[in-house]
């Protein structure tokens, strides 16, 4: 019997908030903390830690930054939203309960496209809800430990309607949704901080059937190759399970890295065993319709529509586009880069952001807005390698200009003023090069002797000598054509 796979996520993102969702307290420095720093526990009030007679007062940023992700996601915003306590009890949890929203979430019914190896297709987004994050557990040898500095640092549950249909898929619905966000500026996106952290419910049901299965869900996975590893081999579990003629057990599950399988974590609550009520210390949230407006004309152009703007005025590729858009910082400097070149030699830009601008920046463990390297560099070394700029030979050769890059990424240098002292213009008089072509036509005998035997291929080599020769200043295309001409 043939089965197929039904999926669903549930995707938690930490805003990127300067203070807790119903505190003062910082939320910055709730990651990467653990316990044992002399910053554990620092960021806690009676309000985060859950001390009686503490009132909660809710952080506005965190609001809009919940309703930008909505309308990201073409989602329908409530004018009206209700929080409410859901209870739970575990160690880091510290009030027993965690304020969250239920049945009146701020956003809902939006939707998400995604492209995979089948083609486009569009997920739905069945709610996006704002709730308090929990504090984090050290399990120690015999003993556990609590810090209370993530509790209370807002997040945003987005909840995908189960459409998916195989690990491909998911991954290419979290990543748009990863890229969202981190262009909204509404969450940093570090998925090993937990910044950024997906729960999949995973079922599986013969072709066609319209009954969903029972399903599982594989708990808080921080990467998007860990993510397509556990839901693949959930989906095989499952149905090695259905195969046998078991049942599969409705489960909480994790997912293990190094084995490569998903371990029974604990057995699944339904929704009413959280006893959710409404949260009698916050009023409703009320979004009026002009701030509503307001955010939504002041909302960032989103990585989708950056792509296609790309393409269609600069004439990038799709690829070209996607690698320019990996980063918000990425494209911002590529847009000012070609603003700068008047529109002119995108593609030239493009090359030179992407390949030799991201060579040096990941070398030094650098972000390219914190490098020494500004649009003002490449847009320089754009107008003296492109042709199309110039309308003649490039001025300053691709060795010469890689080598200005260089020295304006440890100096900050501009290039122009680097090309003059490094002497790095290139070579085009034929009579200033002749000398060159002249030692390398007698210091290579074999290969002039097997040019002139009808093997053209060795001129490549000839001209790189003498590029080499010239320390990289010739002019590759006069090179080829003065050897061309002693060579007859």
């Amino acid at each position: 019997m043939e089965f197929e796979a039904v999926i669903g996520l549930e995707v938690h993102a930490q805003l990127a908030t300067a203070s807790k969702i119903f505190c003062p307290c910082r939320a910055k420095p709730a990651t990467g903390l653990s316990v044992g720093e002399s910053d554990a526990n620092l960021y806690t009030c009676p309000v985060c830690a859950g001390l009686p007679g503490a009132l909660p007062v809710l952080n506005r940023k965190a609001v809009k930054y919940a309703v930008m992700a909505g309308l990201a996601t073409e989602c329908t915003v409530r004018t009206e939203s209700v929080f409410a306590r859901k209870n739970y009890f575990y160690p880091d949890l510290p009030k027993g309960y965690q304020i969250s929203q239920f049945d009146r979430p701020i956003c809902e019914k939006g939707r998400l496209l995604i492209n995979t190896s089948t083609g486009c297709r569009e997920i739905g987004i069945t709610r996006i809800h704002m709730e308090e994050d929990a504090g984090k557990n050290v399990h120690l040898s015999g003993y556990s430990l609590v810090n209370l500095n993530r509790a209370g640092v807002p997040l945003i549950e987005i909840v995908s309607e189960p459409e998916m249909k195989s690990a491909e898929e998911a991954v290419a619905y979290l990543r748009a949704l990863h890229e969202i966000v981190i262009f909204l500026g509404i969450c940093d996106g570090n998925m090993q901080e937990g910044n950024f952290r997906c729960d999949a419910n995973v079922s599986v049901r013969p072709h066609g059937s319209p009954v969903l299965g029972t399903r599982t869900e594989i708990k808080n996975i921080n990467s998007f190759r860990f993510i397509e590893k556990a839901i693949d081999f959930e989906i095989r579990r499952q149905i090695e399970v259905v195969k046998s003629g078991a049942k599969v057990v409705q489960e909480t599950r994790s997912y293990d890295p190094a084995r490569n399988v998903t371990q029974t974590l604990r057995s699944k609550e339904e929704a009413q065993d959280y006893r959710y009520f409404p949260e009698p210390d916050l009023p409703p949230i009320q979004v009026p319709a002009d701030w509503l407006s307001e955010i939504q004309q002041h909302l960032p152009e989103l990585p989708a529509q950056m792509r296609q703007r790309f393409q269609k005025n600069y004439g990038l590729k799709p690829q070209e586009a996607a690698a320019i858009t990996a980063s918000r910082a990425l494209a911002a400097f590529f847009d000012r880069t070609v603003q700068l070149l008047g529109g002119r030699a995108a593609k030239a830009a493009a090359n030179w952001i992407t390949g030799e601008v991201l060579r040096l920046v990941n070398e030094a463990g650098q972000q390219i807005e914190s490098s020494r390297i500004t649009p003002q560099h490449i847009a320089a070394l754009v107008e003296l390698t492109a042709a199309e700029i110039s309308g003649t030979e490039p001025l300053v050769s691709s060795t010469g200009a890689k080598q200005a890059l260089a020295e304006a990424f440890a100096t900050g240098e501009a290039i122009q003023e680097i090309v003059e002292r490094l002497g790095l213009k290139q070579v085009s008089d034929s009579g200033a090069m002749e000398s060159a072509v002249e030692k390398i036509i007698a210091g290579f005998p074999d290969q002039v002797a097997e040019y002139r035997s009808g093997k053209e291929k060795v001129l490549g080599f000839l001209v790189g000598q003498v590029m080499k020769q010239s320390g990289g200043k010739a002019n590759p295309s006069v090179a080829q054509e003065l050897l061309k001409k002693k060579l007859s």
